[in-house]
């Protein structure tokens, strides 16, 4: 069903389904506004659904629903097939970080009265948008003596929030002269967090003040700022957008909606697959796919390595089989055509909401620097699967030739030599502080994920 409407061509049964679907999704994304957050988020629905840590597990059988974890940030599920691994797997792979300011090691500052985290702007933004939205601090404070307190400030409706304060308009005239890249500095991005000063206290009166309030709560002291991953994103729950409800609105799609929508394709399979079901969840996309929780790291494949071996097989070269006879698809997000922006895009070659999950041949920039490019064979192979199963779907570049560009992990896994293309759910207003996706697109890429899965 190759770029057709899903609205057009959904029965009532079908809407009912796309609206339940979402409501669960919007849950997950309010919940899931970091990595770690995600990783609970996703350990919670596969232990609720019959998954079992890998740390306890001695031997797999077809059927056994397996998950682990890497360092908070990095979630694989598994449902073993009746063909070993070494056959090959049917993957879906997403990441589930978001651009965001953090917080940085040395944050605390007091200017004119007023005390500020300071931060360094993480992925790709548009900083002139993160200036007076509500931000929540959400993330984690470790100590010397090897405790840890989780933070977690702004989201509930009796938490004060956060933000980064814009000047007014009547004074703007030189800084609305500036480009949008300039007139909004990266330096600029100091989150205000207090204005009363401590008693008794003649220097950085108010600092001393916060620093106070987080002994209180958290048991901290400034120096644990050193050991702290916190970060401020968007504040409040992903909402219903548009008179019709038929979009949701919310910090962070970039790549929740994907991520969310594998998972539930592996964690809601019934049958035993023939190849093994795997959903892997991974950090960094954002910045590079780098370090140890990113898409280059060696985790998937240890991972896959410890699976093998629970079969009886612990060759290297049993790994490199597997590998390279996986099918993958990247699951992650595309721009969807603004028709207010639509100068950017090709029509001919771009997605639209409500026509289904999409999927991108190559991505990169300009002349396809970074991509993947999946092969004919492979695209062929999707497509069939796509039919079979009445999948809505269509195709899309990012953007015009000459007009940008971006990259997903799909080149990283293709290094192993298997077969990836990148499949995700349009996107507007990508990478700003509230993006929209079409609910429709949300639960037909749902479906094509499990249709995958089992082709």
């Amino acid at each position: 069903m190759y770029a057709k409407n899903v609205w057009k061509d959904a029965s009532k049964e079908k809407n009912e389904s796309i609206f339940s679907f979402n409501e669960d999704y919007k849950a997950f994304l309010t919940n899931a506004k970091t990595e770690r957050m995600a990783t609970k988020e996703a350990v919670a629905l596969a232990e609720k659904n019959g998954f079992k840590n890998l740390a306890d597990v001695k031997s797999v059988k077809p059927g056994d629903k397996i998950y682990t974890v890497n360092k908070d940030k990095n979630f694989l599920a598994v449902i073993i097939g009746r063909k070993s691994i070494e056959e090959g797997m049917r993957v879906l792979g997403a990441h589930i970080d978001s651009p965001r300011l953090d917080i940085k090691q040395n944050p605390l500052t007091e200017k004119g009265g007023l005390a500020y985290f300071e931060t360094h702007y993480y992925g790709g933004i548009k900083k002139y948008q993160w200036v007076t939205t509500p931000l929540a601090i959400h993330g984690v404070v470790y100590k010397k003596d090897g405790s840890h307190v989780d933070v977690a400030i702004g989201e509930d409706p009796t938490d004060p929030v956060f933000g980064v304060t814009d000047l007014l308009i009547h004074l703007s005239a030189d800084q609305m002269s500036k480009p949008l890249a300039k007139a909004i500095e990266g330096e600029d991005l100091d989150i205000n967090v207090g204005s009363i000063p401590a008693k008794g206290e003649k220097e950085e009166s108010v600092k001393k003040f916060v620093t106070g309030l987080l002994k209180e709560k958290y048991g901290m002291e400034e120096e644990d700022f050193l050991s702290s991953e916190l970060v401020a994103v968007p504040a409040g729950p992903a909402r219903d957008y548009g008179l019709d409800r038929s979009m949701v609105a919310g910090y962070g799609h970039d790549d929740k909606v994907c991520a969310y929508t594998s998972l539930r394709a592996v964690l809601d399979q019934k049958d035993v697959p023939e190849f093994a079901s795997v959903v892997v969840l991974v950090d960094k996309e954002e910045v590079g796919s780098i370090g140890a929780t990113g898409a280059q790291s060696a985790w998937f494949e240890n991972t896959v390595a410890e699976l093998l071996a629970l079969e009886g097989k612990e060759s290297n070269l049993a790994v490199r089989h597997a590998m390279a006879n996986t099918k993958m698809l990247s699951s992650d997000v595309s721009c969807a055509v603004d028709p207010l922006y639509a100068s950017v895009n090709e029509p001919h070659n771009s997605c639209y909401f409500g026509k289904g999950l999409v999927f991108n041949k190559y991505t990169g920039a300009r002349g396809k620097s970074g991509c993947n490019d999946a092969m004919p064979e492979f695209l062929a192979f999707v497509r069939k699967a796509m039919d079979e199963n009445e999948i809505h779907y269509q195709t899309s570049e990012i953007g015009k030739v000459d007009a940008g560009g971006g990259g997903t992990i799909a080149y990283i896994l293709g290094n192993y030599n298997m077969y990836v293309l990148d499949a995700g759910v349009p996107v507007l207003s990508m990478h700003a502080p509230m993006e929209l996706v079409s609910k429709a697109d949300v639960y037909e890429a749902y479906l094509g994920y499990k249709a995958f899965l089992l082709a």
